[in-house]
Parts: structure tokens; C-alpha cells; sequence
């Protein structure tokens, strides 16, 4: 299972830096797990980008195609109370911000707490540390 942070989706999006090795990633396993609040974090992410002008109209609307593809296929995390008290012990543990606390917790949602063998994708440096720590393979 490849677990998703929005911060790995966003280059498959549109070109960074990492977007070679996201595609790749995806082509190796097309099956994206990623949390319940991933579509809002694009959102504002592609928002920033518009306003900046980072991305123009024609652009963004093959982004939010690209976005629309993804979307269909990909296996969203609900919020539950399991996941939250999780995410509360993930700050504590890591220290992480609360959306980050959440992703790594759907994460581990996802793979019935059994990391091992799984990856966490994120470009976040703080994310990636905590999910290896709980036993990810992260990248």
C-alpha cells in the first residue's frame, strides 16, 4: 500500500522537482490510499498557485482533470474517533502539526496499524520522519 500526503499528490499535478518520481511511484502501484481531507488541501494548494500566478487557466484546467482522474480511483480515510485520539498521540509522540498528525493517522488506518512493508509518500521532511518512526518505508 502507498500511502499519499497531499505534498506527494501536488507533483503529479502539476511539475516540481519530484514529479518523475511521484509518476513513477504511481506507475508502480496505482492504488492511492489518502485521507479524508486530501481534496481541500489540493484545493487551497492549487488556489495558492492560481493566485500567484504559478498557473494559468488552461493549466489549471488539466490539473483538475488530472485531479478528477485521480480522484475517482483513489481510497479515501473517513474521520472516525479512532483516528482522531490517534492523531492526538502522533503530536505527542512526533510533534507534528494537526493536519500532518491526521494524514500520518489515516495512514496508519489504512494499514491496520501494521506499517511494515508500507509507504508513506510525502514531501513534507517532519512527516516523513515521524512515519518512519512508526514504521513506514517513506519517501
Amino acid at each position: 500500500m502507498n500511502f499519499w500526503d497531499t505534498s506527494a499528490i501536488g507533483p503529479l499535478l502539476w511539475e516540481e522537482i519530484n514529479s518523475a518520481v511521484r509518476l513513477q511511484q504511481l506507475e508502480e502501484d496505482p492504488w492511492m490510499v489518502v485521507w479524508w481531507t486530501t481534496p481541500v488541501e489540493i484545493e487551497s494548494a492549487l488556489t495558492r498557485r492560481k493566485l500567484g500566478n504559478q498557473l494559468d487557466e488552461s493549466n489549471e484546467e488539466r490539473v483538475r482533470n488530472r485531479l478528477k482522474a485521480l480522484s475517482d480511483s483513489w481510497i479515501e480515510i473517513e474521520p472516525s474517533y479512532l483516528l482522531r485520539e490517534l492523531a492526538k498521540r502522533l503530536i505527542r509522540v512526533h510533534g507534528l502539526r494537526s493536519a500532518d498528525s491526521l494524514q500520518l493517522a489515516a495512514a496508519l488506518i489504512a494499514c491496520g496499524n501494521r506499517p511494515s512493508g508500507h509507504h508513506f509518500l510525502t514531501g513534507d521532511q517532519a512527516l516523513k520522519t515521524a512515519a518512519g518512526k512508526e514504521g513506514f518505508k517513506s519517501s
